[in-house]
């Protein structure tokens, strides 16, 4: 027993104070959120679009456009681009509440709202999930526990990962709902009590990913049910998740400096 305190004494507080303190420092592999230089752009250059390979890149109305919630964050669209017009950001800010949002096409950014006032009262304080993996590869669950680690703790804001359904206040849904799982899906939605809430994690959850389109999966969770609030990336990082839910809950204030919160 006297191993064990003085072990802990020496360890010292793993976790992390964000939001609190300052975020932890991000990769230097990490791709967040895209800033597109349009004015670089050359006429009729479609190099990223070629470059794609899931069709997360097009070219509208003559400006290059990028669907985050079909996008597998590969870079590819940036190492083809030969005048330097896409910039991934080292920025873990992309969970938005509305699917359009994920459609970038400039430098106005919409983080995700917060619930209304009576929604904030029932969960902001205590949140409990079911999380549906629905195909999954494994990925974005496996960020998912992440959270529940030593040095993120999910639990001291009130957030938690629970068994089953009919004790949840939501469902945290991965993967891109493969038919298989397209009435298991429908039956745990019905199963959690009113009201109730739905959180899209990673690219096959928002748009099927890289299986969007086969005949054999509904190209993600808000097919049959309502999504509240959208995490793209394959997989998001735990942090992306984590500022997601906080936002959500109104837990991290919506202003940020550069930031469009125009509907």
């Amino acid at each position: 027993m006297l191993k064990t305190l003085i072990e802990r004494w020496r360890q010292g507080h793993r976790t992390m104070r964000w939001p609190d303190g300052p975020p932890p420092e991000m990769p230097d592999r990490f791709r967040g959120w895209p800033i597109l230089h349009a004015a670089r752009c050359g006429p009729s250059c479609e190099a990223c679009v070629a470059a794609c390979p899931h069709g997360a890149c097009a070219i509208r109305k003559g400006r290059i456009e990028i669907d985050l919630g079909r996008c597998l964050f590969c870079g590819a669209c940036q190492a083809a681009c030969p005048s330097g017009a896409i910039e991934f950001t080292s920025d873990y800010r992309l969970a938005v509440s509305r699917r359009e949002r994920l459609m970038v096409h400039g430098e106005a950014r919409h983080p995700a709202r917060a619930l209304d006032l009576a929604s904030r009262r029932l969960f902001g304080r205590s949140l409990r999930l079911r999380q549906v993996s629905a195909g999954g590869c494994n990925a974005c669950e496996a960020d998912c526990n992440v959270l529940g680690t030593l040095a993120w703790d999910l639990g001291r804001f009130g957030i938690q990962f629970v068994a089953s359904p009919r004790h949840a206040d939501g469902l945290l849904i991965t993967g891109p709902v493969p038919e298989n799982m397209r009435l298991a899906l429908e039956k745990t939605w019905k199963a959690v009590p009113a009201p109730r809430i739905v959180v899209a994690v990673g690219a096959c959850a928002i748009s099927g990913g890289p299986y969007v389109d086969h005949p054999e999966v509904h190209n993600g969770a808000a097919f049959g049910v309502p999504v509240d609030l959208f995490v793209p990336g394959c997989p998001p990082h735990p942090l992306t998740i984590l500022d997601g839910l906080l936002r959500l809950l109104g837990r991290i204030p919506e202003q940020h400096e550069g930031w469009s919160l125009t509907d």
